[in-house]
C-alpha cells in the first residue's frame, strides 16, 4: 500500500559487533531526531519516530521537500543541527526546534526514499531505494541533504566514524527491503565516547 502520511521507521538492531562482509553497506549515525518527511503534492508533513509533527518547527526541511522535481516522496532521515566543524550537535537541535516558530538551521540527512510519484519503494532492496534517493537529491535544496554511505571493511569505517566524533554507524543490508519496526537488516554501532550513549532521546 502506497504511504499516505506517518511510516513506523525502521530501527536498527544495537550490536557491539560491526558487520562484515559485502551485503553491507555503512552510513555515519548523525545525532539528532528521527524524521520522516512526507510530501503529497502542495502539502508536507514531518513526522518524529513517535508520529509527533514538526512541520511547523523545521521550515528549511518543508521548503526543500516542495522544491524536489515530484508530485510526491516519504524521505527517512535524521534531522539535525551541526557545529562549526560539520558534526551533528544534538543539544543545538533541541534549542533550534524550541524556538517559537521554529528555525531554519535543522536539516534533514536523508538516508531512505520509501515513496516516490506514488509508487511504494519499501519492497524494493536498500541499493535500489539508494540509489533512486541519491538521483532525487542530487540537486536538492539545503534543507535535504543526502547522507553519504560508505564501502568497505566495516571495523574500518567504525573507527574512522568514531574518530569523528560521530554518534557511530549504522550498517544496512544492501538486498534487502525496508521493514517497520526493530530490524535485523539494519545494524547500529554506537561510538562508546558519544554523548548519546549515555542521553534518552525521543
Amino acid at each position: 500500500m502506497y504511504p499516505t502520511g506517518f511510516v513506523e521507521p525502521c530501527l536498527p538492531t544495537p550490536s557491539p559487533a560491526v558487520p562484515d562482509g559485502s551485503r553491507w553497506a555503512f552510513e555515519l549515525k548523525h545525532d539528532g531526531f528521527r524524521f520522516i518527511a512526507h510530501r503529497d503534492g502542495g502539502r508536507v508533513r514531518v513526522f518524529s519516530r513517535h508520529r509527533k509533527d514538526w512541520t511547523d518547527k523545521v521550515p528549511a526541511i518543508v521548503e526543500a521537500m516542495l522544491a524536489l522535481p515530484v508530485t510526491g516522496a516519504t524521505i527517512d532521515g535524521e534531522g539535525v543541527v551541526t557545529d562549526d566543524h560539520g558534526v551533528t550537535d544534538f543539544d543545538r537541535l533541541r534549542a533550534a526546534l524550541a524556538e517559537r516558530g521554529g528555525s531554519r538551521a535543522p536539516f534533514l540527512y536523508g538516508f531512505d526514499l520509501l515513496a516516490l510519484d506514488g509508487e511504494d519503494l519499501r519492497p524494493h532492496p536498500w541499493e535500489i531505494r539508494r540509489a533512486t534517493l541519491t538521483r532525487l537529491l542530487r540537486k536538492a535544496s539545503p534543507g535535504i541533504r543526502l547522507s553519504e554511505h560508505l564501502d568497505g571493511d566495516g571495523e574500518t569505517i567504525f573507527l574512522h566514524a568514531c574518530a569523528l566524533g560521530a554518534e557511530g554507524i549504522v550498517a544496512k543490508r544492501r538486498d534487502r527491503p525496508y521493514t517497520s519496526g526493530r530490524c535485523a537488516d539494519w545494524v547500529k554501532v554506537k561510538n562508546p565516547a558519544a554523548p548519546a550513549t549515555t542521553r534518552i532521546m525521543e
